[in-house]
């Protein structure tokens, strides 16, 4: 397995990447390689200053940075030989077999539309992210930042990618789909996610369970599956993010699993479904914990082999 990681994209970029890509080392066996896409120049001195031999990883350099200002399709055009880019041509000539970055989304999203390409029959790729609940099983929510404004056939379509990742990477036959909605009742919400319901529940492509409210998340018998659109998603990752370090302010010593799943740097990235290619993103404040289980996410989500599964479903 060869796994492609963006050390120059993320607020804390080259060096808490490059540290998290060192602490991965004994999670890989001899078969997996690591390739480490940025500045040559300053791989090398940090793996120096660690004490770390480069011929651990494969280093491929790019001498161009999308910065997580810049605008994505512009700067994916005009920075042929950033990271970003560099990282998408490797994946798409099939030298790695998965990449990932905490870099800017928006151009990690291009990056996939203009080299891997969208699976044929996908609308809109989305973002999915692991949503713990307290019994222990997980259910994924898409979309999580991608797409903030999505049309209606993209939220039934999100149901169906879910479905699949839902028994692939969960493992569960039969996952039931929900509506992210402000009730329970089927005339609530958006006219949106209102005519969005109306035809999930018609479609026999996934087992749609009606509307969930934002309180019945994290609990017991929550849905596998949780559709919205990227602006509700990204939000509630970001809220879940906040109880987290409020939990970690209040309660001295907090030690409980639960609680750490619901941290960003355990989680590390979130994969994007409905490409030609297995891709993770990490969240642009990743430092060396988070870049490590990035990393790691890349790993499972190339060992399930994510894409082609979705793409022989679509």
């Amino acid at each position: 397995m060869r796994i492609g990681l963006d050390v120059m994209g993320g607020d804390f970029a080259p060096e808490a990447i490059i540290e998290g890509a060192v602490d991965v080392l004994p999670f890989f066996t001899e078969d997996d390689r690591l390739i480490l896409i940025g500045d040559q120049a300053a791989i090398n001195k940090k793996l120096a200053e660690m004490g770390t031999d480069p011929s651990h990883f494969e280093i491929v350099h790019a001498s161009q940075v999308i910065e997580m200002g810049d605008t994505p399709s512009k700067a994916f055009a005009q920075k042929p030989d950033s990271s970003i880019a560099v990282g998408y041509k490797l994946l798409a000539n099939k030298e790695i077999d998965g990449f990932c970055s905490a870099g800017n989304t928006g151009a990690m999203l291009v990056g996939a539309s203009y080299t891997v390409n969208v699976i044929p029959g996908v609308l809109r790729p989305a973002l999915a992210a692991m949503i713990p609940a307290l019994d222990g099983k997980k259910s994924i929510l898409l979309d999580a930042g991608l797409n903030p404004d999505c049309k209606v056939d993209v939220l039934v379509q999100y149901g169906v990618l879910g479905t699949i990742f839902a028994k692939n990477v969960l493992g569960v036959d039969n996952p039931t789909v929900k509506l992210l909605n402000i009730g329970s009742e089927e005339s609530k919400g958006t006219p949106t996610v209102k005519a969005a319901y109306e035809m999930m529940k018609d479609n026999p492509s996934m087992n749609f369970g009606g509307n969930i409210e934002a309180n019945e998340l994290f609990v017991e018998g929550m849905a596998e599956v949780i559709v919205c659109d990227g602006f509700v998603g990204n939000i509630v990752l970001k809220e879940t993010e906040a109880i987290y370090h409020l939990f970690k302010k209040k309660i001295a010593n907090m030690n409980d699993p639960f609680f750490e799943s619901l941290n960003f740097e355990t989680v590390g990235g979130t994969p994007v479904i409905g490409v030609n290619a297995n891709v993770v993103i990490g969240h642009g404040v990743s430092k060396r914990k988070a870049t490590m289980n990035m990393i790691r996410q890349t790993c499972d989500v190339v060992r399930v082999n994510l894409a082609q599964k979705i793409k022989e479903s679509i």
